[in-house]
Formats: structure tokens, C-alpha cells, sequence
């Protein structure tokens, strides 16, 4: 018998082995698949048709999305228009056929720079939502009563909004080559499915995961670019580029970081330019109307105002909500920089976008959306996904029922306040708990579902596999590996000779 070579002296190319299938490795996984005909066979002959797994995940992730557009059937047949609970009992509430007159797009009025009638004088969306508001009015017929119009531009939004399901399908599903089945939970996420209509958040979605996928590919400049569109369209991608520094801090790729800084205040101040030049009243409304806003629905702050009889005034909410967020943003820094092994880029993006839903003044049930993709990037295991999941459609069911209360008089139809206070907090804990399971899988990188596989960071771009270069305390000396497994393992980054430690 010949003389076999160590894993030290021979190289090994992770994105040239074998897809990970979920069906060996999850046990929900393999249990789920027993409707489709079991786990995959050794003898499966995988890529050979055109039922690529991309493929597949995409047109699930439509097939999710058009089963959440029958969701709403209630409301677009009438409880949108007729009767303020009905379309709260039916939890099939949406903001857009709402805004279609309400925000002056009925009446052709040009966002930012038209006046609107009532107390929002002007569109509190930021720019690229409000392109995105105004092209679907371009093609929703003006002809015939009020109702058909918004019944057309709720249509014609979820046409665009299922294109950018289509998109987040296929970048998150190409992010992690090896692992392209992790799909799948964003393409079955029940509560992906409940609120991708209620508003215009998939936009955002959409063009941050295709900048995770840019980035993944060691495409910086591309991914600063997509990322400061995605910030032109909501204000939560601009978040990744915090602990993306730190990363880039601990290994050395300044230059990296650099580009995609530049290409992200590139992109963003080309699209909010020339508003903040003509329109500035019109542009900073967003900003305004974020600042001003009270304490709101799905947030602690709002559990403890109702049960206060002094509740805090809104600008000790913000204070206090951005000092958390601070603190926030301090710890997932201390945890990158003395972890055992440098953590994935997708796990320190999941904790800071979900340290800013937990610490902020206001929870609506679309949010979730911000952390589908980013969740199944982070931590692609079946059984946290769907506790993580079943909360958040415990809450989404629970505001529409609460709003049920509030609003049918007398009759006290739906979920009380108490009842509504126990489905936030089921939110809260349950996204604090997939938050722990992350930050474990960072501190005990053996438990991490994706390094268990022999990667080190497939989302990570020029920092996969890259050596540390600055790293504070027991991660100065780290673990030959991260992670011991039967197999073939693979040397990840290490702390370069001439780094500094603390």
C-alpha cells in the first residue's frame, strides 16, 4: 500500500469537491424530503439536466411567492376597500393599493417634488423605492373607478416584486457554491411568502443579495455599487459595510474595503443627488419622518410604553435606541476581532441588520424580509430557520389581530393589547435566538454548519481563506483548525507573521 498525503501537504480546492447536500447533514432536511420521494442517492446524477438546483430554488421561491399573492385574495376582492377590519381578520393587509391615491401617484403627482394633501406633505420613501413606486404607477391604467386603479397597481408592483423574488433566490442560492440547496430556505420561508407584498422592502432585498453574490465572487467595486443602491432604496443595507471594516481590518484588505466604499457613496449619491439638489424638502422627508416617528408597532419600546404610566418621549427613544445600536456595533467588533477563527461575512451581517431590529423604535411585519437571505447564509440549518420562522409568522398574525382589536369598536374583534405584547416578544425571541446560535457557531466554529464542510468563508470574496493580520487576545493563537471533521480538511486563514495581537 502506497504512502496516502497528509491534509497539510496536499492543497484542496473546497469549491471543486462535491455540492453539500442538506438531506446527509440536517435531519429536518432529510425528514422534509420524504415528500419529494426521500434524501438523494449516492448514485444521483446531479447537474445533468436542466433542473439545475438554481432552477429549482427559483421557481419554488415563485411558486411561495404566488401562494402569498392568493393569501391576499381577501383583501383585493374587497376588505382593502370596504370595512377598515376586514382586512386586518383576514391578515392580508398591504401599504401599496393604500399609497396609490394616499401618496399622489392617482393624481400623477411627481414624488419628491409635488406637495401632497393632508400631513404627509411629501413621500416618505427614500429615492430609489420612490422610482420604484412611480414606474409601477407609469403602468397601471388610468381608466376606471379608484378601486380598479389600486387593484392594477398592487398587481403591477407584485409583478416587479416577483422579479426581485427571482433575484434573491438566485443570489443567495449562488453565494455559497458548494452549498446552493441552502436556497431553499429562502425560497420556502413562510413568512417570506406572508410579507413580500405588504410593501416595497424586496427592492432592497434584492439588490443586497445580489451584492452579497458580487462580493462572494471578489467583485468589491460591483458589490459597493449594488450596496449603496440597495442603501438608495432602504437605509438598513448600509449597515453590512460595519462589520465588512472589521473584517477587512482583521485581514488586511484595506484596499478591498476602500473600492466598495467608494462604489457604494458612488452609486448612492447618484441616485439621491439630484433630488438632494432640487427637491431637498422632498428627499430629506424619509430622514425627517424616521426621526420623528414614535414609539411603533413590534418593538420592545412599545411594550413598555403601553405599560408605562410616563412613557418616554420620543427623542429619549431615539437617544436610547442608537446607544444600543452602538453597543450593538461595539460587541459584534470585540467578537470578529477575538474569535478563534474570523468569522463569516454572512454571520456578522445577520447580527448587525437584526441588532437594528431589535433595538429599533419600530418593528413592521415586512422586515423580516432583511433577514431571510441573510439568515440562510448565516446559519443554513432547518431546525433554527423554522423556529426563528414560526415566530415571526406568530407575530405576523398577531399585529393583523391586534389591529382587528383596535379597530372594530365595540365588538373587540381579535387579539387585546396583552395578547399582542406576547407575539412581540415571541418575535424578539425568536430572533435573538437564531442570534445566539450564530454567535455560537462563530466562538465554536466545529458547530457551524458551512465550516463543518471544510470552507472557510464561500460568501466572504477576498477574504476567504485570507490570513489574519490583526487579532486581539486567545485568537492570537489560534487552533490549527476550526473545525475537526472526518475527511479532508482544509487549512483556513491564519494570523499572518507580521500581524499585530493585544
Amino acid at each position: 500500500m502506497c504512502d496516502m498525503p497528509s491534509a497539510e501537504s496536499t492543497p484542496v480546492s473546497v469549491h471543486d469537491a462535491d455540492q453539500v447536500r442538506p438531506t446527509k447533514e440536517d435531519p429536518v432536511a432529510a425528514a422534509g424530503s420524504e415528500l419529494i420521494g426521500g434524501p438523494v442517492g449516492r448514485r444521483a446524477l446531479l447537474g445533468t439536466s436542466w433542473w439545475s438546483p438554481v432552477r429549482i430554488i427559483m421557481l419554488v421561491a415563485i411558486g411561495m411567492f404566488a401562494l402569498g399573492l392568493v393569501q391576499k385574495a381577501p383583501c383585493y376582492n374587497g376588505a382593502w376597500f370596504f370595512g377598515t377590519s376586514s382586512q386586518y381578520t383576514h391578515a392580508c393587509y398591504s401599504d401599496i393599493p393604500h399609497l396609490y391615491a394616499g401618496r399622489g401617484f392617482s393624481e400623477g403627482l411627481v414624488p419628491y417634488f409635488d406637495k401632497l394633501p393632508g400631513d404627509m406633505q411629501y413621500l416618505e420613501y427614500p429615492v430609489l423605492t420612490g422610482v420604484f413606486m412611480e414606474v409601477a404607477s407609469w403602468l397601471t391604467p388610468g381608466s376606471g373607478s379608484i378601486q380598479d386603479q389600486e387593484q392594477w397597481y398592487w398587481m403591477v408592483n407584485a409583478g416587479m416584486l416577483m422579479v426581485c423574488t427571482a433575484v434573491i433566490a438566485v443570489c443567495v442560492t449562488r453565494t455559497h457554491a458548494r452549498r446552493p440547496w441552502d436556497g431553499l430556505l429562502v425560497a420556502l420561508a413562510p413568512a417570506f411568502a406572508l410579507t413580500a407584498t405588504i410593501n416595497w422592502d424586496l427592492l432592497a432585498v434584492a439588490l443586497t443579495a445580489a451584492a452579497l453574490l458580487m462580493w462572494s465572487r471578489g467583485r468589491p467595486l460591483t458589490f459597493g455599487l449594488l450596496l449603496g443602491l440597495a442603501t438608495a432604496a432602504k437605509l438598513y443595507p448600509f449597515l453590512l459595510l460595519g462589520p465588512l471594516l472589521v473584517l477587512c481590518w482583521r485581514a488586511g484588505k484595506w484596499r478591498e474595503y476602500g473600492t466598495a466604499l467608494a462604489g457604494a457613496a458612488v452609486a448612492w449619491v447618484m441616485v439621491n443627488g439630484p433630488v438632494m439638489l432640487f427637491a431637498f424638502d422632498g428627499w430629506s422627508k424619509f430622514y425627517t419622518f424616521s426621526q420623528e416617528r414614535g414609539v411603533d408597532f413590534g418593538s420592545f419600546w412599545l411594550i413598555l410604553a403601553q405599560n408605562s404610566a410616563d412613557p418616554l418621549s420620543t427623542d429619549t427613544v431615539n437617544t436610547l435606541a442608537v446607544l444600543l445600536m452602538l453597543l450593538c456595533c461595539v460587541g459584534v467588533a470585540a467578537l470578529t476581532l477575538t474569535a478563534p477563527r474570523r468569522p463569516r461575512f454572512a454571520q456578522l451581517a445577520f447580527l448587525i441588520v437584526a441588532a437594528f431590529i431589535l433595538t429599533n423604535k419600530v418593528y413592521s411585519p415586512q422586515y423580516v424580509l432583511w433577514l431571510v437571505p441573510l439568515a440562510a447564509l448565516a446559519r443554513p440549518k432547518w431546525r433554527d430557520f423554522l423556529v426563528w420562522q414560526a415566530c415571526e409568522v406568530a407575530y405576523f398574525l398577531g399585529i393583523w389581530m391586534y389591529l382587528a382589536y383596535t379597530t372594530s369598536g365595540d365588538a373587540h374583534k381579535g387579539l387585546p393589547t396583552d395578547g399582542y405584547h406576547w407575539t412581540i416578544g415571541l418575535h424578539l425571541l425568536g430572533t435573538l435566538y437564531l442570534c445566539v446560535m450564530v454567535v455560537r457557531d462563530i466562538l465554536l466554529p466545529e458547530r457551524d454548519p458551512v465550516r463543518r464542510s471544510g470552507e472557510d468563508d464561500p460568501s466572504g470574496g477576498v477574504l476567504d481563506g485570507a490570513e489574519d493580520v490583526f487579532v486581539w487576545g486567545p485568537a492570537a493563537h489560534p487552533p490549527r483548525h476550526a473545525a475537526h471533521f472526518e475527511g479532508t480538511q482544509v487549512e483556513w486563514g491564519r494570523r499572518g507573521a507580521t500581524g499585530g495581537s493585544l
